[in-house]
């Protein structure tokens, strides 16, 4: 199966089990998602408590808080996989530790007998910000916690781990670690002999008449304020052309 808009539609998601490793018998009891499309939170989401049919470790209880007592009544991952898959078929997945998520879901589907699902990956890519965030920070702490603390995500409330508050968290970090421009080439600036190497050429056009100038509303002027505060807090110091501009305007003032 071909999967499609993975670009567009981005799934962050975040389990809660009865405990570790899958194949000890443990099981899924929270399921936590939220959807983004063009870098935004839509407001949609799918969560659920699950019956797990077993008790909980007494350490993973510790984790997240979800006692054996809680989850008596709650539905069976059977009753809500269709639901779950139709929410998340097509999109990229967004998971911190992708591998222990994806183990535990793609075991539940399997339980149920439904073994075209039992590996996920046919029907969505995934995105690993454990492994990402490994790749930008060698030898660093790169749990969630401390993601949060690099790039100023607000994790105030986060006393014990839950899955819907975890990828809500978790899609802010994701926002913020991928917020930043890494390229200024073009489509088709690499085309042909020489690739990203070869210097572009450039050409003037003439008699050209100068485009209307589009100023930003207050609105979007906020919102760069506010990402321009995260990336000063995960830096430690404001931008560059924000040093020379304040640099500039000192000078001027003099």
């Amino acid at each position: 199966m071909t999967v499609q808009n993975t670009l567009e539609r981005k799934i962050v998601l975040d389990t809660e089990t009865t405990g570790m490793p899958v194949t000890d018998g443990h099981r899924v009891i929270e399921i936590g998602c939220v959807e983004l499309i063009g870098r935004r939170l839509t407001g949609r989401h799918f969560h659920v408590y699950l019956q797990p049919d077993r008790e909980s470790d007494e350490g993973a209880i510790g984790v997240h808080g979800i006692t054996d007592e809680f989850l008596i009544g709650k539905p069976r991952f059977a009753e809500v996989a269709d639901e779950f898959f139709e929410f998340v078929k097509g999109a990229q997945l967004v998971i911190h530790n992708a591998a222990f998520d994806v183990g535990f879901i793609n075991n539940e589907f399997a339980l149920i007998g439904q073994t075209d699902r039992t590996d996920i990956t046919t029907y969505c890519t995934v995105l690993d910000t454990l492994a990402m965030a490994r790749e930008r920070h060698p030898g660093q702490r790169n749990s969630l916690d401390a993601l949060c603390k690099r790039y100023g995500v607000d994790n105030s409330g986060r006393e014990l781990h839950g899955a819907l508050l975890d990828s809500e968290i978790l899609a802010d970090v994701y926002l913020a670690m991928t917020g930043g421009q890494t390229t200024l080439s073009l489509a088709g600036n690499n085309d042909g002999e020489g690739g990203a190497d070869r210097p572009s050429e450039v050409r003037r056009i003439a008699n050209r008449t100068p485009g209307p100038i589009i100023r930003a509303s207050d609105s979007e002027m906020a919102e760069h304020e506010a990402r321009m505060t995260v990336i000063t807090k995960s830096a430690g110091a404001p931008a560059l052309w924000v040093q020379l501009l304040e640099a500039r305007q000192q000078a001027t003032s003099a």
